[in-house]
């Protein structure tokens, strides 16, 4: 898989994960938790270093937040909608910046 592919399936999964977690995060805990198992997976494949220099900064900041990210969605979100909203934002930034990678 090439690495827009694999930042595209990132985004794909984001975007998942928000839609559920705004559906009742309760009744799709495993479900969320086994798409934030893939999705870590898939960050930890991308090889940072062939990311052009456009890209990298949007990813960059995408990672930071993330671990927060990945962090709350695990225990379970102060506010499920908050949460949601802010996985599929980024969903929809790196489906967008994807094609500068």
């Amino acid at each position: 898989m090439d690495k827009r592919a694999k930042i595209l399936d990132i985004a794909m999964n984001l975007t998942r994960v928000g839609n559920w977690a705004a559906d009742g995060y309760d009744a799709k805990k495993k479900r969320i938790e086994a798409f934030l198992d893939n999705t870590t997976a898939s960050i930890q494949a991308l090889d940072t270093a062939q990311l052009s220099d456009q890209f990298r900064r949007t990813y960059t900041r995408f990672l930071l937040e993330y671990k927060d990210l990945d962090k709350e969605g695990r225990v379970g979100p102060r506010d499920n909608s908050d949460w949601a909203e802010r996985m599929m934002t980024w969903g929809t930034i790196l489906t967008h910046r994807a094609r500068l990678a």
